[in-house]
């Protein structure tokens, strides 16, 4: 059962940044400007963010069994979906599905194996649930390159239609789980406020352009954003049984997470989305050849791995968040010099060191989250949590976008995207030196 969720969860965070590479390939098929597929990534990454917190109420009201062979269906139904489609707003409402599917399946098969499996085999079943969030950046630049250059980048999502059909099948014979029998009730007006504010957010910052910008939709949808989600903070902070639970961020430590920690998480996303595009329309390489250099910098995101725990314990959480944002912040300044004839050696160094930045920030954000919180405020405060930072990561790559669309220019935009990061280093400056001393093991 914990390999199926694992090649399911594989399968999930591979599709969320496969299709990076062929990005000019569609945008050519589709017959739209490069930088508005951007909306086919967001749309997925944000609707993976609004629905996590609905998949655990999903799992109670109709058992993890039927939930998670629901999802593998909706998400192999959306890849072809996707591989058929004649246009990017099919394309987009594919990738939604997709979201949809990937939302339900990854948490609710969590949840399947951490609730029976036996206590002995605990470690081991966590152990297969982690290998597909290290291996997965790695393989699908360099397999959504290969693809895209070889064959068409239809095939990026006809790949997991037998995947699917396998998954199901032992689904069927593998995965438990009845409903409960009396299943808390979902906050419906919460979702429905979020989803729709978080979707008229995005509408506008994806129709923003540098000459024809309908500003009479972007103002609209804009207006339309800020009152759903003040409506929905509202309704959050005073339902009973929040969809999400706001007052969480009470807890400093966490709170400093959600909001330095997603900035941090939407400007970072940004890199993987815009390397690609530079290399292709800017340096002339193969989509495969793109894919190849990318893959560098989620290299160095997985072989830092290793030390980035002793790095915690020896100068502690804050030390290593305020030395790794202002490293982070000056290798955007590197990025700003890449260009062509620059040596491939030299290029995919900057990359490597980019990557192994990112996943220091990653970890010691992901180590301060939960430092502090106690009790039944973990679950309220692991939901917020992870609804956050994939909705940053959505965010990161709809930013990217508007930037690239608005300068014209790949320097620029990781100036200011580094100006932007620069942001959390004053954040980093206002935790205590022992901040998330005990989860960390620093002694100072």
């Amino acid at each position: 059962m914990a390999l199926l969720v694992a090649g399911a969860f594989f399968m999930e965070i591979l599709d969320a940044t496969i299709i990076t590479p062929a990005i000019p390939l569609i945008a050519s098929s589709l017959h739209v400007d490069a930088v508005d597929v951007s909306v086919a990534i967001s749309a997925y990454l944000v609707t993976v963010a609004v629905l996590i917190p609905a998949s655990g109420w999903l799992a109670d009201r109709f058992g993890i069994r039927p939930v998670f062979i629901a999802a593998i269906a909706v998400f192999t139904l959306a890849s072809i979906g996707c591989a058929v489609s004649v246009s990017l707003p099919m394309l987009v409402g594919m990738r939604v599905l997709q979201g949809v599917g990937g939302a339900m399946m990854v948490p609710v098969g969590r949840l399947a194996v951490l609730r029976y499996s036996d206590k002995s085999d605990l470690v081991r079943a966590i152990a297969l649930l982690t290998w597909p969030a290290l291996a997965a950046p790695v393989l699908a630049p360099v397999l959504g390159g290969g693809i895209a250059t070889l064959g068409s980048w239809r095939w990026i999502f006809a790949v997991n239609v037998p995947i699917g059909i396998v998954g199901f099948v032992l689904a069927l014979k593998l995965i438990r789980g009845a409903p409960t029998p009396s299943p808390r009730t979902l906050d419906w007006p919460g979702l429905l406020a979020l989803g729709a504010g978080i979707a008229a957010a995005l509408i506008a910052l994806e129709h923003v352009r540098v000459s024809g910008t309908n500003w009479g939709l972007v103002v609209g949808c804009a207006v339309v954003a800020l009152v759903l989600l003040g409506g929905a903070v509202w309704h959050l902070l005073r339902a009973s049984s929040p969809l999400v639970q706001l007052r969480v961020l009470r807890v400093p430590t966490l709170r400093i997470t959600v909001s330095a920690g997603s900035l941090y998480r939407m400007v970072i996303t940004a890199v993987p989305f815009l390397l690609p595009l530079q290399y292709q329309l800017v340096f002339g390489w193969t989509p495969f050849a793109a894919g190849l250099m990318v893959a560098a910098l989620f290299a160095g995101n997985l072989t830092i791995k290793p030390i980035t725990t002793p790095l915690m314990r020896r100068f502690g959480i804050r030390t290593v968040l305020l030395v790794n944002g202002v490293l982070s912040v000056g290798w955007f300044g590197l990025l700003a010099v890449l260009r062509p004839g620059l040596p491939i050696v030299l290029m995919a160094a900057i990359l490597y060191v980019s990557g192994a930045l990112r996943s220091i920030g990653f970890t010691a954000y992901n180590s301060l989250a939960f430092s502090d919180v106690e009790g039944d405020r973990l679950t309220h405060a692991n939901t917020l949590n992870a609804s956050v930072q994939e909705l940053a990561a959505g965010l990161g790559v709809a930013v990217a976008a508007l930037l690239l669309s608005q300068l014209a220019s790949y320097p620029w935009t990781y100036l200011v995207l580094g100006a932007l990061l620069a942001l959390t280093i004053v954040e980093s400056l206002r935790l205590p030196r022992t901040a998330g001393a005990h989860v960390s093991g620093h002694d100072g």
